[in-house]
């Protein structure tokens, strides 16, 4: 039996793809439904499913770099991109080993999607070099979102604090809430890790695992260890941050 993640971090829309491909794909056994790129990368890490329908935007992690990551975890997977992007986009998917389909999603070319899947015999691990090249195409690109935050407000007991985002050197999830770590000590922000993701700046902050954001200017030094996982020391921060093992590729040139 064929299987596959579904990766879109609109419940209306994960769900609306889910219903279509039980009508045009009913064997294909759907191992995990997620809300942003962290989940989808530790679900094909944990299953290592035949496909992934990657949304592009999600917050945390691109569908892109989902991919990439995803490439070294899980190298068998097929990935195709479910995206609203523009035609030279989409010619650079074509030209890559990843197929797409264009929002909103049609009944036929979920259909012709599905048989090209079907029709490959051979495992096409995803391009990483293509990926790469496209996502750093569509970061200087005109791509519709707003501007990255650059300040919060957080509060230390009694206090409420304004913090330069740059300042931050690591956001942790705790329950419903978020913790930012800073040279000074942390501070709790009452949003969830995954809203806040999205609002930050992609090419500075990166996720090493589902709970856990990392400022790129607050590392020190990265070390690989035998498991595959990664430990991380920081400038400003006694502490280190554990990366897991499908999060390092994001790494890789560090």
């Amino acid at each position: 039996m064929t299987t596959a993640i579904l990766a879109e971090d609109e419940a209306l829309l994960r769900a609306a793809l889910r219903d279509l491909l039980a009508h045009v794909w009913p064997e294909l056994d759907v191992l995990a439904e997620c809300e942003d790129g962290a989940s989808a990368l530790e679900a094909i890490d944990a299953h290592r499913p035949d496909v992934a329908f990657l949304d592009i935007r999600m917050p945390g992690l691109s569908g892109l770099e989902v991919a990439a990551a995803a490439a070294e975890a899980s190298p068998g997977t097929q990935v195709v991109f479910t995206t609203a992007y523009d035609q030279y986009a989409i010619d650079a998917f074509e030209r890559g080993a990843v197929d797409y389909l264009l929002k909103p999603i049609t009944t036929e070319r979920l259909a012709a999607t599905v048989q090209r899947l079907k029709a490959r015999t051979d495992k096409h691990p995803a391009d990483t070099a293509a990926l790469a090249e496209l996502l750093r195409e569509l970061s200087i690109g005109n791509t519709p979102g707003a501007s990255p935050l650059t300040w919060i407000t957080a509060s230390n007991g009694r206090e409420t604090r304004l913090i330069m985002v740059d300042d931050v050197a690591y956001f942790r999830a705790d329950n419903k809430y978020t913790v930012a770590m800073t040279a000074e000590g942390e501070a709790l922000l009452r949003k969830p890790i995954r809203e806040l993701a999205a609002m930050l700046d992609p090419s500075m902050f990166k996720q090493i695992h589902r709970s856990t954001i990392v400022n790129l200017k607050a590392i020190a030094s990265i070390v690989r260890d035998d498991t595959g996982k990664g430990t991380l020391r920081l400038k400003q921060r006694p502490e280190t941050l554990v990366v897991s093992q499908p999060f390092m590729a994001l790494f890789r040139n560090m």
